[in-house]
């Protein structure tokens, strides 16, 4: 995007920000290329401390076998924005690739968790009941995959459904999803849907619900809408009461879909340190200068975790966090530490030690959205939560 205008073949535009090189620019800026919906950072920053160190030499067990320095891993899997705190203090900031402190990255399917956390305190706070089936709360689901399932089992990806999140695949229901929330234009022969709201009243049952993860991020999206026919208030409101005590330095945003709907299961942008806030608002049980904005009782039950065996029966995403289980949208490790991850596509993480009191973020923009970098980008922060533990 260099030049008044830019040479066409540098050109980012809605039909190629999320492709290389062109991510590089587009995962930082699609405030300028999409519609969004503010969540307000009110009344200003609040420095975070900062007692710095140098992990650049930090080394971890790669998966292929090899000791990687934690600045090589950064470099290899292209990040954008990286940050450690440690006992609410930044540790270690790095930035890449002309991305800076000031600029808001898309965080992907990080955005699910932020969903989760706000759905566990509507619950807490009694506004949303997680074993009420979803029909009962959005009528427009009968005849669908979510009619007949409880706000739990959206909750924790536990839908049987007939989905597959197949992302270079354009007929794949998942793509149907980007097409239906605005990532991309359709093809003229899959240009069907007008908005999430069209879009997920179609999807179908496949199977018995329960006793299962079917990672699904129209799930997510089935359970915002839950949420928000439940408190009377949209996604971007409930976040905004967070956003706007915790310090933030900028406004957050989340990708618009054509009707104006707030994109729930993968459209929050935020800049590295705002993500930092709000996983050390977590990592602090909800507390920020004595005030209550998530009820401990709501952390508690993300991070007490589900049933490690059921998400053990995905190949994939047991690979990529082993020994996890799946519970609120965040992959929760209770092994020998205490530790939540939200993860996205293209490298982008939350995470959250609360044995260790460690809060990492990582923006990033691999070329592909999945790929060879997913578990060493977990190994890596998992490293860091344990040399800062000792």
């Amino acid at each position: 995007m260099n030049g008044f205008p830019p040479a066409p073949e540098q050109l980012v535009t809605w039909h190629n920000w999320m492709s290389p090189p062109f991510n590089k620019w587009g995962f930082r800026n699609l405030v300028r290329l999409r519609p969004s919906i503010t969540v307000s950072c009110g009344r200003g920053e609040q420095p975070l401390a900062e007692a710095l160190q140098d992990l650049d030499g930090l080394s971890f067990a790669s998966e292929c076998g090899l000791n990687v320095r934690l600045d090589e891993h950064l470099l290899a899997s292209h990040a954008d924005g990286f940050i450690v705190l440690k006992a609410g203090k930044v540790v270690y900031e790095r930035y890449f690739n002309g991305h800076t402190a000031n600029d808001r990255h898309i965080m992907f399917s990080v955005t699910k968790s932020l969903i989760g956390t706000l759905a566990e305190q509507l619950i807490h706070e009694g506004k949303l009941d997680p074993e009420r089936l979803a029909g009962d709360y959005v009528a427009e689901f009968a005849g669908s995959a979510y009619a007949d399932a409880t706000v739990r089992q959206l909750l924790d990806m536990a839908v049987g459904i007939s989905y597959t999140e197949q992302y270079d695949d354009p007929a794949s229901e998942s793509s149907q999803f980007g097409y239906a929330c605005g990532f991309q234009p359709a093809p003229a022969e899959f240009a069907q849907y007008a908005s999430l709201y069209q879009y997920l009243p179609t999807l179908r049952k496949r199977g018995e619900h329960g006793g299962l993860f079917h990672y699904v991020t129209a799930t997510t999206e089935a359970l915002a809408w839950v949420m928000e026919r439940a408190c009377g208030e949209a996604c971007h409101e409930l976040l905004t009461r967070i956003w706007k005590v915790i310090g933030c330095q900028r406004d957050g945003y989340f990708m618009a879909d054509p009707w104006g709907r707030g994109v729930a299961g993968a459209g929050f942008s935020g800049t590295l340190r705002d993500m930092a806030r709000f996983g050390l608002l977590l990592a602090n049980g909800g507390q920020h200068q004595g005030q209550s904005l998530v009820a401990p009782e709501a952390i508690a039950a993300i991070a007490a975790g589900a049933d490690p065996a059921i998400y053990a029966q995905d190949e994939d995403f047991s690979h990529w966090i082993p020994g996890a289980s799946y519970r609120s949208q965040w992959y929760v490790i209770n092994d020998h530490s205490r530790a939540i991850v939200a993860g996205g596509i293209h490298g982008q993480y939350l995470f959250v030690d609360f044995e260790s009191d460690v809060v990492i973020v990582k923006q990033s923009s691999l070329p592909a959205a999945v790929g060879i970098f997913d578990a060493d980008n977990v190994r890596a922060l998992r490293a860091i939560a344990a040399h800062l533990k000792a």
